[in-house]
């Protein structure tokens, strides 16, 4: 028993400190992506400042829990995605699809899905070619699946460049639901990359 009781705090330590890792990479990007629209927009700016304001909030607060409701992670990527958006024309093809009645007990850890999403705005959108991102989220018999299909401009696939933040996500998942779960990174088409799916058993607020 006190054996077990050892691993559970060690692995909620590591669990921790691989989430105030996630955050300082959110923010620094964020903040990047405000300060380029001041230079072009200060009306915009402020209605972004406005958003952020909201997404911290439920950094801040809702990452503290272990689980967060699915809905409330999807409405944070929905936030973050229009913040991105601003940036770049309507060339750019930007699409969320998930379902409108999530139930409310249905939950999963906090954080887990914005490294993807950043990820494929740092490579897989370009100024000067056609560029998209597409974003889905499923139930379907007490799992949740997802799948992040974005164009690639680059020779190398964006996963080996990807930094600390997709080392990260796959920790956590290991962490958390052990084998309970998978995670399929597919590059073998040249112009795309997709992170197909993320699924593991739901889990429920208490």
């Amino acid at each position: 028993a006190a054996r077990q009781e050892l691993e559970h705090c060690r692995t909620q330590a590591e669990l921790q400190n691989l989430k105030s890792q996630l955050n300082p990479h959110f923010l620094f990007n964020t903040l990047n992506n405000i300060y380029s629209l001041i230079q072009i927009d200060a009306d915009r700016a402020q209605q972004a400042v406005h958003d952020l304001s909201r997404m911290l909030r439920y950094v801040l607060y809702e990452s503290s829990c272990p689980t967060v409701p699915l809905a409330a992670e999807v409405e944070f990527l929905r936030d973050y995605i229009e913040l991105m958006r601003i940036r770049y024309t309507d060339a750019v093809n930007i699409s969320v699809e998930s379902p409108g009645n999530l139930p409310e007990q249905l939950s999963i850890p906090p954080l887990l899905l914005i490294v993807f999403v950043e990820n494929a705005f740092k490579h897989g959108i370009s100024y000067s070619r056609p560029s998209f991102i597409h974003i889905r989220v499923r139930y379907i018999d007490g799992k949740v699946y997802y799948s992040i299909i974005n164009s690639r401009h680059t020779a190398e696939p964006s996963g080996k460049d990807a930094g600390i933040g997709l080392e990260n996500v796959r920790r956590r998942l290991q962490l958390i639901f052990a084998n309970r779960h998978t995670l399929a990174i597919d590059t073998r088409r040249p112009n795309m990359y997709r992170v197909k799916p993320v699924s593991y058993t739901h889990l429920t607020l208490p």
